[in-house]
This record gives C-alpha cells, sequence and structure tokens, in this order.
C-alpha cells in the first residue's frame, strides 16, 4: 500500500493501471515557481515537496509525489488562469517542439526521485481551434494548456519519451522507485 499525494484523477488511473495498491491524500503545497528556478529544479522540489507534507500525516506508509511542467523556450508554462491565456499557450506550442517534465518522488525511510524528460512536437493550430478547445474544458488545470490523452491529441504530431511521464506519472520511473524500496504491484511486476 502507498499514499498518493495528488488530486490528479489522471495519477490514479495511471497507478491503477499497473496494479498498485494505493489511497489517495491530496498534499497541500505552494505550486508557484521561484525566480529564476530551473524546470527540472522546479518539478523537483514541488514532487518531493508534496510527498514529504503527505508523509506526516502517514508516517509508516511510503508516499508518491509528482508534478508535471510544460517547458517551452526555458519557461514554464503553469496552468491557464483564463480562456486568453490558455489559447495564448496553445499557439506559442503551435508548430513548435516542447519538453514536458515529470518528476516522481517516493517519500519513505528516505527520499527517492527520478525525472521524466518528453519532448512533443505540435502541429500548427490556429486561434480558433485553441478557443474552440479551451470551450471544451479540457485545458483547464492542465499544465501548459493541454492534457494529451484527450482531444488536444489530434495537435499532437509526434512524441519522444514517456506518454504516461506527460499525463503526468511516468510509470517507468516510478516502478524503479518502487521495486527499490521493495514495493510490489498485485500483479507481481
Amino acid at each position: 500500500m502507498i499514499i498518493l499525494a495528488s488530486q490528479s484523477p489522471r495519477r490514479a488511473e495511471l497507478l491503477a493501471q499497473i496494479g498498485m495498491d494505493f489511497r489517495v491524500h491530496p498534499a497541500q503545497v505552494d505550486e508557484s515557481v521561484h525566480a529564476d528556478e530551473r524546470a527540472a529544479d522546479y518539478v523537483e522540489r514541488v514532487a518531493i515537496a508534496k510527498a514529504q507534507a503527505v508523509r506526516q500525516q502517514f508516517p509508516d506508509l511510503p508516499v508518491l509525489g509528482s508534478d508535471t511542467s510544460v517547458v517551452l523556450d526555458q519557461t514554464v508554462l503553469g496552468k491557464p488562469v483564463n480562456c486568453d491565456d490558455a489559447i495564448r499557450m496553445l499557439l506559442a506550442l503551435s508548430g513548435r517542439t516542447h519538453e514536458v517534465l515529470t518528476g516522481v518522488a517516493v517519500v519513505a525511510d528516505s527520499t527517492h526521485y527520478r525525472l521524466s524528460v518528453s519532448r512533443v512536437m505540435f502541429r500548427d493550430v490556429d486561434a480558433r481551434e485553441a478557443a474552440a478547445y479551451w470551450a471544451t474544458g479540457e485545458p483547464v488545470d492542465k499544465a501548459g494548456g493541454y492534457a494529451i490523452q484527450g482531444l488536444a491529441a489530434a495537435f499532437v504530431e509526434r512524441i519522444e519519451g514517456s506518454y504516461s511521464g506527460i499525463m503526468g506519472l511516468p510509470l517507468f520511473e516510478t516502478m524503479q522507485i518502487l521495486a527499490a524500496i521493495g514495493v510490489r504491484s498485485r500483479s507481481g511486476v
């Protein structure tokens, strides 16, 4: 049994997909990017902070925290605050390649951390498509203003890296950490 320090339904779905026994307990941490903070340092800090915050309430169970950022030109694109912000993000990603960084941390007797870096190439997206996508409600609360597992898949020309990492929880890295601390899925994998 592990604790998932996240309210993300996608992360819960991914853990269930690999047969993990877990309970959800969202973390309450400040997710603001610090001035001059590199994207890789940001996702590491936030993933570890989530796991550590929840571990205080469950000191006998491993706690998994994760954080995902969409990065364009070394800039972290957060979650859109409104329609205009989402359209701005999608148009900035249009016709370009960006990175998706997902940090995964497990706090047990010690802290374990892995970083997944993926590259996503968007096709050209125009303002009308971006506005229509926003109107679906899907990009609300999504890093970079899109969800690769949903309608935005139509914008993605190519990916290099971890599809599950782009969704919010890199399963390969997660399983590496869990195996290192002796946690196995129900399937024994």
